[in-house]
């Protein structure tokens, strides 16, 4: 079964050194190594920061945009990784060694499977 590994973090600081990046970023790799090696790996990406965010809401037939993320924390969706595990007790254990789990969270959501001809009716069961 496919899981989205959701990797909420604080917003990064000014403060972090190069070193503290560098490292970060060897620790990322590492870990996206380890899901490649293990062909657990499907994709995985990093995202800009929170300011680059845009939110879209259509109501009444008219879309309309606000800058930033659906919802203000103190943490923020800075990237995920999309794994194939055999359990959710394997998805557990590949999150928490996400580099970003020892400072902020990571979310899993099993991915629902559609079946590539999937309707409208037959994935609610009306009609």
């Amino acid at each position: 079964m496919r899981y989205l590994l959701l990797i909420y973090t604080p917003e990064p600081t000014e403060s972090a050194t190069d070193d503290v990046m560098l490292d970060e970023l060897d620790a990322y790799n590492a870990y996206t190594q380890a899901t490649v090696d293990n062909g657990s790996f499907r994709a995985g990406e990093a995202l800009r920061p929170t300011s680059t965010a845009t939110t879209v809401r259509v109501r009444d037939g008219r879309t309309m945009t606000t800058d930033g993320p659906y919802a203000e924390t103190k943490e923020q969706l800075g990237g995920f990784y999309l794994v194939e595990c055999a359990s959710l007790d394997e998805a557990i254990e590949s999150a928490a060694r996400i580099p970003g789990a020892k400072r902020g969270a990571i979310e899993i959501r099993p991915i629902h499977e559609l079946p590539t001809d999937a309707t409208a009716e037959a994935i609610t069961g009306a009609g």
